[in-house]
């Protein structure tokens, strides 16, 4: 039972951080332009919500990291 949640929870937050890195904008704009992201000041350098969407980014890697982990120790 164990095992099940955290293949879900691994799976969940793969896609999730795969969905989450396509948001983030690159050298010419990502996905996020699309949705409001650049609306910031050049000048002011990244926005807010380009920094919330860093700090979410690396909750969601940390998440997948522990579960993998888990999932590994747990199937040895």
């Amino acid at each position: 039972m164990l095992t099940g949640i955290v293949v879900a929870v691994s799976v969940i937050s793969g896609v999730g951080l795969i969905f989450l890195v396509l948001m983030h904008s690159g050298r010419g704009g990502g996905i996020s332009d699309l949705l409001g992201g650049s609306l910031g000041s050049v000048a002011q350098g990244s926005t807010v919500v380009e920094r919330n969407l860093d700090r979410f980014t690396v909750a969601v890697a940390m998440i997948f990291f522990f579960a993998v982990l888990t999932l590994d120790l747990r199937l040895q």
